[in-house]
C-alpha cells in the first residue's frame, strides 16, 4: 500500500477512533471515519496482545497486502483503522482476506464482485 493512502499521524488515529463507527470481527476490528475531501487514508494498529515485534510488524505486512488488493474498489473521502486481534496471527491469508472484505461490506466501503 502507497504510503498517500496511510493514515499516519496519531492525531488522525485519535479523531478516527473517537468519532467513528466501528466494526468487529473476531480477527479485526474496523473503524470508519468519512471525511469531507482528500481521499481514502488506511491506518493499520497491532498492539502488544498480538505478539512480539516479529508478529506484529507481519500481521501489519498482512493486512497492508489486503488492503492493497481492496484499495480500488474503496469509496473515497473516507479514514479507515484496523485493528488486529490476537487470534489474527494464526489465520491464513484468505481468512483475513475473507475478514477485511467482510468489514468492508459490513461498513458500506465495499460492494460484493
Amino acid at each position: 500500500m502507497k504510503r498517500e493512502f496511510r493514515l499516519r499521524r496519531s492525531t488522525d488515529f485519535k479523531r478516527v477512533r473517537r468519532t467513528g463507527k466501528s466494526y468487529a470481527h473476531p480477527l479485526i476490528v474496523l473503524i470508519v471515519d468519512p471525511v469531507e475531501q482528500g481521499g481514502i487514508k488506511i491506518g493499520i494498529s497491532a498492539s502488544h496482545t498480538v505478539g512480539n515485534a516479529v508478529n506484529r510488524n507481519r500481521v501489519k505486512r498482512r493486512l497492508r497486502a489486503v488492503m492493497d488488493e481492496l484499495l480500488p474498489a474503496l469509496q473515497a473521502n473516507t479514514d479507515v483503522i484496523l485493528l488486529a486481534r490476537k487470534p489474527i496471527v494464526d489465520a491464513s491469508f484468505d481468512d483475513l482476506r475473507k475478514a477485511v472484505s467482510e468489514l468492508l461490506m459490513r461498513a458500506g466501503l465495499l460492494t460484493r464482485n
